[in-house]
């Protein structure tokens, strides 16, 4: 079975849908789309009726690239309120030769949630940090091993049910049956990790267009989460206050003209534009940029001042993500704030080299990491349908599915 699914990240701009297929430990992106968000305030989505004609555009626009239609997908969902608790679990190991195997995993960690849901939240994922044997062996994959006992140690993740309930709605408006949620922070990790992050303590930091998400890893494991609610639309507020000029052209100035670090902008550089009050108006680069520039410094500020909350332990690594984070001459700011030791967020896949797609596509590796866990295959499409892709992958006809996807992926 082709490993291909689907995910969903609702944000307060932009909604987000990606399709990808995991070939070897390596995510490929079969079809991306996203579409302007409405009825969505700091990642909670506050007028459903409003979010149902952007969810069916992106969902209609991955379609059309892959040929089949889309009726499963996982979601992604803000940190927002989200909340975090140790447990622990154990059950026994029933079968001849007492094996373990991918369903005494999904017992284990089923036994370890169990009973612990708490009121106003919804559980939406179980992180293990580790799995014990009856001879006290701590492993991090016990299938295929003996033990008349397995127990497993690991974080709970919850979220408050408003974060959930009406994305979920809209779904089921359109069909859709959501196999998994989790939050939008294991994502970004995930796309990012590697095997010296999984050994330490570090942060992901997410900028978002109305919020900024800090989020502390323990060896790969989410443990602690904080949410500023500043982000790229307060850029497009702060143009907008300065030069007496609407929200719409506030945001193209700032996406198609200014600079996130003065240093390099040139005063030269003018455009000229009409107030709100029909005025004519000379903007330089370099002005415009001092505005940029001045809020994402207070953005990054507060995020640094706000890792010291959430952890006591000393931080190895902090990686940058989110749309903003590719603004022209980003890097600057940070190095100003932070110094060296950050990393800026690098999406490798062809087709989704945009740091606004990081939580997406991590949550793909994320769902594949856990199905491996389990020892569960996993596909949004059936072998039928997969027979269907393959079949016309081959096809060399303009419209085939190869055909459509180099499209797509080429020109832009």
């Amino acid at each position: 079975m082709r490993k291909i699914m689907a995910c969903l990240d609702v944000g307060s701009n932009t909604i987000k849908l990606v399709v990808g297929e995991m070939v070897k430990k390596k995510l490929n992106v079969l079809a991306v789309a996203d579409a302007s968000s409405v009825g969505v305030k700091e990642g909670i989505v506050e007028d459903a009726n409003r979010l149902l004609e952007p969810l069916k555009n992106v969902i209609q626009k991955c379609e059309e690239v892959i040929g089949l239609p889309i009726r499963q997908m996982i979601v992604s969902v803000p940190a927002t309120n989200a909340v975090f608790s140790i447990v622990t679990g154990s059950v026994h190991i029933n079968n001849e030769g007492n094996m373990i195997e991918g369903k005494d995993v999904i017992r284990v960690m089923q036994n370890a949630v169990k009973s612990k849901k708490q009121d106003g939240l919804e559980y939406i994922s179980m992180m293990p940090t580790s799995f014990a044997l009856d001879d006290n062996r701590i492993v991090k994959d016990p299938k295929g091993l003996t033990s008349k006992e397995l127990s497993v140690r690991g974080v709970m993740v919850s979220t408050p049910k408003k974060n959930i309930y009406p994305v979920l709605a809209c779904l089921e408006k359109l069909g859709i049956d959501v196999l998994d949620i989790s939050l939008s922070a294991i994502g970004d990790y995930f796309e990012f990790k590697n095997k010296e992050y999984d050994k330490n303590v570090g942060v992901v930091i997410d900028i978002g267009h109305d919020i900024t998400t800090m989020a502390v890893f323990n060896k790969g494991v989410l443990t602690n989460t904080s949410v500023i609610p500043l982000g790229g639309k307060n850029i497009d507020n702060d143009i907008s206050f300065v030069y007496k000029i609407g929200l719409e052209e506030a945001r193209d100035l700032k996406e198609n003209f200014a600079l996130a670090h003065k240093n390099m902008a040139q005063a030269s550089d003018v455009v000229e534009l009409d107030t709100k009050s029909s005025q004519k108006i000379r903007i330089n680069q370099f002005e415009i940029s001092e505005v940029v520039m001045s809020r994402i410094s207070e953005i990054l500020n507060i995020a640094k001042k706000e890792i010291n909350h959430l952890t006591k332990k000393e931080i190895s690594y902090i990686i940058l993500t989110g749309g903003l984070t590719e603004f022209k001459d980003f890097n600057i700011v940070v190095q100003e704030v932070f110094g060296n030791e950050v990393v800026i967020g690098n999406i490798m896949e062809i087709g989704v080299r945009n740091n606004k797609y990081s939580a997406c596509l991590g949550l793909l590796k994320f769902y594949a990491y856990n199905a491996k866990l389990k020892d569960k295959d996993y596909s949004i499409f059936t072998i039928d349908e997969q027979q269907i892709l393959s079949g016309a992958s081959v096809n060399s006809q303009d419209d085939s599915i190869i055909g459509k996807l180099f499209g797509y992926l080429f020109n832009g």
